[in-house]
């Protein structure tokens, strides 16, 4: 059997381009026991990503020259010499950015087509869903009454918080790139209140949409948004920083003023709680609560999400500059298969 395979051929500056990416064709090894041959349905593409095509030093390892590009997969057991799964048996695995794949029973996990669709397992009821709801209830804590902010507000981690913080009985305000997207903040998603970032009067819409405050500002994005949103934060009010997509394509520093000083001058004064999290931290404590409570919300209909379906494996690498760009709406998938 052999595979398609997009692979890193050099380290991206700036936004990545074509010629950062090589498609390769090359053949599967043999399967061993315990092995499962995979063709892949669903490739996931999330902003992580820009991050591992860097050598900079992170919380892991980038991908080498020449490798596969890493990404969370939906997959059709097509072959299997493991007792543990069957042919045509749908699994979750991280087979990255190709077209099928050897891998060993332990690194797939069995879905249940009938439960809810394949596709979510990459979404609201995966990896993106559960950095929402862990990053949102450990750090966030949000509490009746209370304001949640979240920009990047219609991709799938910021949909997700403010569908939760709302079941928590909290106001949720999001913050989106275009009118179309804070419309549908409101009429899709249940927002309180949805804002566009790119408006000429966003920050005097922001200021109205949280008169009394923020509580809980929950990080996406970084640049100009975090600034608008910083200038509202109430005494004790909480961020989790879960990521900064508009910085990941920077090749050198924002000009201006050293911001800093101000920054630590207020979470000083305001006794703020700042706090990056990687969601694998919290799978101990949350996955099985995740698990059980969000399949039940997307199930009532109390969470809602959308996905950006793209088709063909050719078309991952502009898909995903796509993404970073802030091109599309919710979930960003390849159908692969």
């Amino acid at each position: 059997m052999r595979t398609t395979q997009i692979t890193l051929a050099a380290r991206p500056v700036g936004e990545p381009q074509d010629s950062d990416f090589e498609t390769v064709e090359t053949e599967l090894p043999p399967l061993e026991e315990g092995d499962v041959l995979l063709r892949t349905l669903y490739l996931s593409l999330d902003p992580y990503m820009r991050g591992r095509m860097s050598d900079a030093k992170s919380y892991a390892a980038p991908v080498g020259i020449g490798d596969t590009m890493v990404g969370a997969t939906v997959c059709e057991v097509v072959e299997s010499r493991s007792e543990k799964r069957t042919v045509g048996d749908v699994v979750l695995s991280y087979t990255g950015w190709q077209t099928h794949a050897v891998a060993p029973d332990s690194m797939t996990q069995r879905l249940d087509p009938d439960a809810a669709p394949v596709s979510t397992a990459l979404g609201v009821l995966g990896m993106p869903g559960f950095t929402a709801y862990a990053g949102l209830l450990e750090i966030g804590r949000p509490k009746p009454g209370e304001t949640v902010v979240v920009a990047a507000a219609t991709g799938p981690v910021g949909s997700a918080v403010g569908q939760v913080a709302r079941i928590k009985g909290a106001r949720a305000v999001g913050i989106a790139g275009g009118p179309e997207k804070a419309r549908a903040l409101t009429e899709e998603l249940g927002f309180d209140v949805g804002l566009d970032h790119r408006s000429p009067t966003f920050r005097d819409d922001l200021a109205a949409a949280v008169p009394d405050g923020v509580d809980v500002y929950f990080e996406n994005v970084g640049g100009p948004v975090t600034a608008a949103v910083t200038r509202h934060l109430n005494t004790y009010a909480r961020v989790p920083v879960c990521g900064l997509v508009a910085d990941y394509n920077a090749t050198q520093a924002p000009e201006g003023p050293d911001r800093l000083p101000g920054f630590m001058r207020l979470v000083l004064t305001k006794s703020l709680t700042v706090r990056g999290f990687i969601q694998d931290e919290f799978r101990e404590a949350y996955g099985a609560d995740f698990r059980r409570e969000m399949s039940q919300w997307v199930r009532d209909g109390q969470v809602r999400y959308r996905e950006d379906v793209v088709d063909g494996l050719e078309n991952a690498v502009d898909a995903f500059r796509g993404l970073l760009a802030g091109r599309f709406h919710g979930k960003v998938l390849v159908k692969v298969g």
